[in-house]
């Protein structure tokens, strides 16, 4: 291994700048040679490939997004984009592949280890919904961005005696609202992991207004729903006055908190370690604050789950 590459792909997250700063640091430190491909693999068909060091990657790890850009690609889903972006590989005398994003990419990544180009997958999404690691990268500062707009909420919400319904990204997970919903207090969450019986979440925000309780917060996943389809049916079950934030975009952006900084760090650093060592095809992860890793095809076949007790509790303490 004397050239590794690093790229990042689909949605962007906090911490993917931490993330390749690990990358390009820690190759550099073992004496290898490092690229930086921007636009994901769509830059890399395209052969927009450039040569890193440590100025590259210097006062980076507290931005958000990522300076390598990112950028889905349906040509590179095909034989001949893949075979396309090959070609740029070798071109470039590239030996390995990081690829930093979410289960799309990482099938991605898959395909070229499959074709000889060893690649390692590291864990980018806010959404938290990946199967072989407790946290991706962003997760955390995206449920912070949450947290603190649901506090500002509450303060609307108690002023003038409303429900809210704030609707989380997530995509099919639950855990940004399941982890937002019991830091920030909310009265229900509904996940997509979880049916929620809708008679149950007007009972219980009409009990609370019969013993005085003057406002609700309600976290709802994007993947259970539109926010405003769901403000409709509680305001006409209720008679309760209602109102819909769409948290979107705001939550992917802003700095990394430390902990995604120290996450990306870890991970990113790991995934170097795995090349060096001959392998590919896998994906790093952290579980139980341990850092592991997982074949690809071990990653697409678990499904992610959500922590039950956490989704249990917070029925208990919403009553």
């Amino acid at each position: 291994m004397k050239k590794i590459g690093v790229l990042t792909s689909g949605g962007d997250s906090p911490g993917m700048n931490a993330a390749i700063r690990a990358v390009v640091r820690k190759a550099i430190f073992h004496e290898l040679e490092v690229y930086g491909i921007k636009n994901g693999f769509q830059g890399l068909m395209e052969g927009n490939i450039q040569k890193m060091n440590l100025g590259s990657v210097g006062d980076i790890i507290q931005r958000g997004g990522t300076i390598l850009f990112s950028a889905r690609s349906e040509e590179f889903k095909t034989e001949k984009g893949q075979q396309r972006a090959i070609e740029q590989l070798k071109k470039v005398g590239i030996d390995g592949l990081i690829v930093i994003g979410g289960d799309g990419s990482f099938h991605g990544a898959k395909k070229l280890t499959e074709k000889g180009f060893p690649c390692i997958g590291v864990p980018g999404t806010i959404d938290n919904d990946i199967s072989g690691t407790d946290f991706t990268i962003g997760f955390d500062t995206s449920l912070n961005t949450i947290i603190e707009a649901v506090d500002k909420v509450r303060d609307t919400a108690t002023s003038h005696e409303r429900t809210y319904i704030i609707e989380v990204m997530g995509r099919n997970a639950g855990d940004l609202a399941l982890w937002a919903g019991l830091a920030g207090g909310a009265e229900s969450i509904l996940i997509p992991e979880k049916k929620e019986d809708f008679k149950e979440i007007v009972d219980r925000l009409k009990r609370g207004h019969d013993r005085g309780k003057k406002h609700s917060i309600i976290l709802l996943a994007e993947g259970v729903g539109s926010g405003f389809d769901f403000g409709d049916r509680i305001e006409k079950e209720t008679n309760l006055e209602t109102r819909v934030t769409v948290l979107g975009y705001i939550q992917r952006g802003g700095s990394p908190s430390a902990t995604d900084r120290v996450l990306a760090s870890r991970l990113g650093a790991k995934a170097v370690e795995l090349l060096i060592n001959g392998q590919g095809g896998r994906m790093v992860g952290i579980q139980q604050n341990v850092l592991v890793d997982h074949p690809f095809d071990e990653v697409f076949t678990k499904d992610h789950s959500i922590n039950e007790e956490m989704y249990q509790l917070s029925k208990e303490l919403s009553i």
